[in-house]
């Protein structure tokens, strides 16, 4: 708790200390002056200090989680800068709830289009028991967080500031209701501002608790594309949402799909396809509507399609039509007759069955 005040997050001399000294040497090291880095700074640090940020932590129903606690979510080791602790609001075991996890991000201007495909991912995810990880921001934060809720589903936002900063202030009871049932947390301290850096910063914790993240809609200089990244460099799996080629709300999510930095996904199976579990998440095999027709041999899908759909063909017609003979086509009609696809007027003349005109694949079809 003391080294978080010492620098900004992710700050690499204050990892490199830790690794090399542990936490409490490191810190004793800084406050005596016998380490020294610029971004590191001292003066920060005082028992008085620590002291109010417990004492705020606990009026806000907030604990502290450090590497090696239980519910510490492993997978942030993989991070080049892990953070040094989280605190966290809310009931949500992080390092069950996360183990199956994926983050939701995108723009936080976002078109109706793509709140709803957030929503709707969101919903589908969680009713296959996956955690949505997300930032809690405008557009498809909330959206997905949102979808989450909606049906009882494990969720968690992860702040810029410190966690008596929740934000957007327009955002209090979304997030406050997250706290209730899921999981808000930060690597920041009580009181601190959430600027741009640090959202930046945070990025790499949404990245590293999930087993992949999905951009939903994002433009090209959209910060969700930087929680992509974060996730690449981890080596995580990261799908994006095509959207309207017109949309330059979508136009990063087209970039990295062209620029094959990501899968495209459309919907919830193809995200748990992805990033769940080998040979348990498969994703059904979509198919286009199945007709009486598609499975005909060559012969018999020609005849049919020279079949009238009003009126009626006699058999000398048709042998011209598909260059056979009487008797080969006498026996294709018979087989069409069977398959419910043609019929006859009695005498001499066929057409296609009327319940099967679709079947037909004509000119241009």
């Amino acid at each position: 708790m003391a080294l978080s005040r010492l620098g900004e997050p992710g700050h690499a001399g204050i990892r490199d200390a830790v690794r090399q000294w542990g936490a409490v040497e490191a810190l004793d090291r800084f406050v005596r002056g016998a380490a020294t880095m610029n971004g590191v700074h001292p003066q920060r640090f005082c028992a008085e200090q620590l002291a109010q940020d417990r004492r705020h932590g606990e009026q806000l129903g907030a604990r502290v989680l450090i590497p090696g606690d239980t519910d510490w979510p492993r997978q942030l080791a993989d991070l080049e800068a892990p953070p040094l602790c989280l605190w966290a609001r809310g009931p949500l075991d992080l390092a069950a709830a996360t183990e199956r996890s994926v983050a939701l991000v995108g723009a936080r201007s976002a078109t109706a289009y793509g709140t709803q495909i957030a929503a709707d991912l969101a919903v589908g995810l969680s009713e296959r028991g996956f955690a949505i990880v997300s930032g809690g921001a405008y557009g498809i934060d909330a959206a997905a967080h949102r979808g989450a809720l909606a049906v009882g589903g494990d969720t968690v936002a992860v702040m810029a500031g410190g966690i008596d900063r929740l934000y957007p202030a327009s955002h209090t009871q979304l997030l406050g209701t997250i706290a209730t049932h899921g999981a808000v947390l930060t690597e920041q301290p009580p009181g601190v501002a959430p600027i741009g850096s640090r959202f930046l910063s945070r990025n790499r914790i949404i990245a590293a608790l999930s087993n992949g993240t999905v951009v939903v809609e994002a433009s090209l200089r959209s910060g969700s594309l930087n929680t992509a990244g974060h996730a690449e460099r981890i080596a995580r799996p990261v799908g994006a949402v095509p959207g309207p080629i017109t949309s330059m709300q979508s136009a990063g999510c087209h970039e990295f799909i062209r620029d094959m930095r990501a899968v495209l996904v459309t919907d919830a199976g193809e995200v748990a396809d992805l990033m769940g579990t080998l040979g348990l998440d498969l994703a059904p095999v979509k198919r286009g509507e199945h007709r009486q027709t598609d499975d005909l041999e060559p012969d018999d899908r020609t005849l049919f399609e020279a079949l009238p759909v009003r009126g009626h063909a006699d058999v000398a017609t048709l042998s011209r039509a598909v260059n056979s003979t009487d008797r080969a086509v006498r026996a294709g009609l018979g087989r069409l007759e069977l398959r419910g696809l043609a019929e006859t007027d009695g005498g001499h003349g066929w057409r296609k069955a009327r319940d099967n005109t679709r079947g037909s694949t004509g000119p241009g079809r």
